[in-house]
């Protein structure tokens, strides 16, 4: 293996721990250390390739954000029916969720922090949505609400299991194998609450 392959694999090594740590432990708080002994490489490194704590902590947020952007674009460039295209953005909602259960709320924390955030669907696009929205409304498939309210009763049936994970899991006496069932079996019980018929 080259230099620049070993450079590069321990680059990856040390971006992938870092994310490992934030997105599925839920550890945002984790030291440039912390990180360099669950990656086993020398903390120097992580200073070495990334300059500082910061610098890798907005790689991984801008990694994070694109994350977000590939399920929103679900909705922008789908031309599925409405209720189809709702259905592929849950299961690819739920499986990102399975994948990186702190994902959102380690957004959140970053925006709170003053992280840089950048918009994630084109004032357009919603717009077109909540016109979606409102035909669906119209037809009887959805009860009737100010469209914002049908995307964040979604939001908040995707998000909230993932960010009271811990809570939940110790609280109903649950594992993380069960409660990776218990989201994996979430979509037809969104869309059936979502949406009428």
């Amino acid at each position: 293996m080259s230099n620049q392959a070993k450079k590069d694999q321990t680059q990856e090594l040390i971006k992938e721990t870092a994310k490992n740590l934030f997105f599925v432990k839920g550890k945002f708080d984790a030291t440039t250390q912390e990180i360099a002994d669950e990656a086993g490489v020398n903390r120097t490194l992580i200073n070495y390739y990334f300059r500082s704590r910061d610098k890798l902590i907005q790689i991984i947020f801008d990694e994070a954000q694109r994350v977000e952007q590939e399920k929103s674009k679900i909705i922008q460039n789908s031309a599925l029916p409405f209720k189809e295209k709702m259905s592929k953005f849950i299961e690819s909602s739920l499986s990102t969720s399975l994948q990186y259960p702190y994902l959102e709320t380690y957004i959140v924390s970053q925006i709170n922090k003053g992280t840089c955030h950048h918009r994630e669907i084109e004032e357009d696009i919603l717009n077109e949505m909540y016109s979606d929205i409102e035909k669906e409304m119209e037809l009887g498939n959805i009860e009737k609400m100010a469209p914002v309210q049908f995307i964040l009763n979604m939001v908040s049936l995707l998000v909230f299991p993932s960010a009271i994970r811990p809570l939940f899991m110790e609280n109903l006496l649950i594992n993380d194998e069960e409660y990776d069932k218990i989201i994996s079996e979430r979509k037809e019980i969104i869309i059936n609450m979502l949406f009428k018929n």
